[in-house]
């Protein structure tokens, strides 16, 4: 699964530990997810679609997406 997580975080200027904080998670969950080694589940996936304001589908899309 591809993401957006770290140029939405960048663009709001936070570390991954700030993120982590947000959504009550470590750090090295973040980098996870970011780097793909990691598909969050979907309780996870909504936390990170509501703290910016955006669908889980603008986020997250699968490997196989244009």
């Amino acid at each position: 699964m591809n993401n957006r997580l770290r140029v939405l975080r960048a663009e709001r200027d936070w570390t991954q530990a700030t993120l982590a904080d947000h959504l009550d998670v470590s750090r090295q969950t973040i980098n996870a997810i970011e780097t793909g080694k990691y598909d969050p589940a979907l309780p996870l996936a909504f936390k990170i679609a509501g703290l910016f304001g955006l669908s889980i589908e603008d986020i997250f899309t699968p490997d196989d997406a244009p």
